[in-house]
């Protein structure tokens, strides 16, 4: 990139997993190949996964996301990474209610899948960087952005020091939950925090997990623990545990002994003995949401839109959602009025009304499961559990749960 001021119809700010995807998704859907599309990152785009690692950071993507990137093309590449959820088991310590969800409820091949984020980030950047419709510029940083007549200006400086001015009709915001130019554009957001942190581990057992996925609730919220591919010699598995605020520095810094005591005390032995724990991450969980998620030129996609709590996995697959939406959304208008029509702000509201019920249902879903179960009151975990009893003789209300659960709108 030149200092001289450039011109392009999208520019996407992020080349994370939401950012990277919904650029592919829009090239996808470019089919006049009208539109200029610009990601920036600050950040290189590796293409290679790196060697194996016990260690290595997962995501959840459920069956709607497989579908997103299965008509995006890009699935038969993740496909043998990835590790199929077949049942979903959700129980409450200490009370008698159980739900489970099979596949063969929903008439699917799987619930949702289990990927290393190695492997798909590196699938998303190999794809960014081949694109013949998609230009990259990492690393880079945003230095300032501004609302003009036409869209957005952006000002950008790459690794070389050099800025450049940039012009976009619509500039897709999708730099993650600490958005320096979110803040930067005066666009405040609502925080609800939850006095729970995620740990986040990898952690090994006895039995094969069989496709197995838990989402356990117990008296410091949940605690999930998702299959993962075998290695050779260990059944693996992601571990979410939510712990209460003024605990979680402590069961963080506990010997790797005392740490699987304390989670197959929280757990229980459905798949035998912990056998090992990785590398323990501490992330403090807060409900974000976005007070505008549009304006003219501008779209919020991923957490600077929404940050959920990771109970059930929804942060991700509703964000995939959303950029599904926005690439055929800007597909259709660039099409019917021209590329430079694409920050058009009547067409941004289309896109999230149509959106907002989603976004609305996947948001309460979330924050009053996690709120339901973490209250102790015996009269609310006999209703709950009863609920979940209910919820695993009744074919419609575990069909509805198991959809809500697979992203499917």
């Amino acid at each position: 990139m030149t200092d001289k001021t450039q011109h392009y119809d999208v520019v996407v700010i992020g080349g994370g997993l939401v950012g990277g995807s919904f650029a592919l998704l829009l090239a996808g859907q470019n089919r006049q190949q009208s539109l200029r599309i610009l990601l920036v990152d600050a950040m290189p785009l590796a293409t290679a996964a790196g060697e194996p690692d016990f260690d290595a950071r997962s995501t959840a993507l459920s069956w709607g996301s497989h579908l997103i990137y299965r008509q995006a093309g890009l699935w038969d590449d993740l496909a043998s990474h990835a590790c199929a959820i077949k049942d979903i088991h959700v129980s409450d310590r200490g009370h008698f209610g159980a739900a489970r969800l099979h596949n063969t409820d929903v008439d699917v091949s799987a619930l949702g899948f289990v990927i290393e984020n190695r492997h798909l980030a590196a699938t998303l950047n190999k794809r960014l960087l081949e694109h013949p419709d998609i230009e990259v510029c990492s690393p880079a940083s945003v230095q300032r952005v501004r609302h003009t007549a036409t869209g957005m200006q952006i000002e950008v400086q790459g690794q070389d020091q050099v800025a450049s001015t940039i012009d976009a009709s619509l500039m897709v915001l999708a730099d993650g939950g600490r958005s320096d130019i979110c803040s930067q554009l005066g666009i405040q957001l609502e925080r609800k925090p939850y006095q729970q942190h995620a740990l986040i581990c990898n952690v090994a057992f006895e039995h094969p997990h069989q496709g197995l996925a838990f989402e356990r609730f117990t008296d410091t919220g949940p605690l999930a623990v998702l299959p993962l591919s075998d290695t050779e010699q260990e059944h693996r598995g992601a571990l979410v545990w939510t712990v209460a605020e003024q605990e979680a520095a402590a069961i963080t810094q506990l010997p790797e002994a005392g740490f699987l005591h304390a989670l197959q005390e929280r757990f229980g032995t459905r798949l035998g003995r912990f056998t090992r724990a990785g590398a323990r991450s501490l992330y403090p969980l807060t409900l974000m949401l976005a007070r505008e998620q549009i304006r003219p030129g501008l779209v919020l996609l991923g957490n600077v839109a929404h940050t959920l709590h990771p109970v059930a996995g929804q942060g991700l697959n509703l964000a995939l959602r959303d950029a599904d939406a926005l690439a055929q959304a800007l597909a259709e208008q660039a099409e019917t009025n021209g590329a430079a029509a694409v920050g058009d702000y009547l067409m941004l509201e289309q896109y999230l009304q149509a959106q907002q019920s989603d976004q609305n249902l996947t948001v309460m879903f979330s924050d009053l499961t996690t709120r339901l179960f973490a209250n102790r009151n015996p009269a609310m975990a006999a209703g709950r559990n009863l609920g979940l009893l209910f919820m695993d003789v009744m074919p419609p209300a575990k069909q509805w749960f198991a959809r809500q659960a697979m992203g499917l709108r």
